[in-house]
């Protein structure tokens, strides 16, 4: 028998106290994402599934990803579209383990860790087609040091996430996604969408940095 589970209304009051009370309601990205997220987990979570093996999942399909780019030509579409059911699975764990009632530190912890893999095999999927290596490192290194920064800000007193950025997840899996699909629709030059793939994740990385620094500064002055 399938599990009841709770409506998008609740899914999302449970989501505001789990970040410190940011009300997903108030950006209409967050909120359209959030709402997209739930959809998706609903059946997850009424087949009693384990929100740990969906992080699992989420990491092995990123992996997926990589490895269909690596052939070259057409074969990067369907990389392409693998990163962005990835960035959905990213999010789906969290999404179960709030409608089965199921979160936990430990799970918080492990979703974190395992994002930050995800995250790097989406650059690495960008490098394989061709993106320079310097400018994959710096795309890596941009994204860590925000999520790192956040989550040493609430550790210390921020009590909620602080501000949604330009360079946070979503729009990080939408932009590795976007170039590397016209990198295979257009194999010719899949190595220059590669690289300005690369090149926005640093730039959308480093005004996102510069916005989350600015509310923490503020916020715990």
């Amino acid at each position: 028998m399938a599990r009841a589970v709770p409506s998008l209304d609740s899914y999302l009051d449970t989501w505001q106290g789990l970040h410190g009370g940011y009300d997903p309601r108030s950006s209409r990205v967050v909120g359209t994402w959030l709402r997209v997220v739930h959809a998706c987990a609903v059946p997850f979570a009424r087949a009693g599934a384990s929100p740990d093996v969906v992080s699992l999942l989420g990491v092995l399909v990123s992996a997926a990803a990589v490895g269909l780019c690596v052939p070259g030509g057409r074969w990067v579409v369907a990389g392409a579209v693998v990163v962005g059911v990835s960035g959905l699975m990213d999010s789906l764990d969290g999404a179960v383990a709030v409608l089965t009632g199921r979160a936990s530190a430990w799970g918080a912890v492990l979703d974190s860790v395992l994002d930050r893999l995800s995250d790097l095999a989406h650059v690495l999927a960008l490098w394989v087609v061709g993106a320079p290596t310097p400018v994959c490192v710096a795309a890596a290194a941009l994204a860590f040091v925000q999520e790192y920064a956040r989550a040493r800000a609430t550790a210390v007193g921020m009590d909620d996430i602080g501000v949604v950025t330009v360079g946070e997840r979503p729009t990080r899996v939408i932009v590795a996604a976007a170039f590397l699909l016209a990198a295979g629709v257009y194999p010719g030059e899949a190595v220059t969408w590669a690289a300005l793939g690369a090149w926005a994740l640093v730039g959308v990385g480093a005004v996102g940095i510069v916005q989350l620094l600015v509310t923490v500064r503020r916020r715990l002055r």
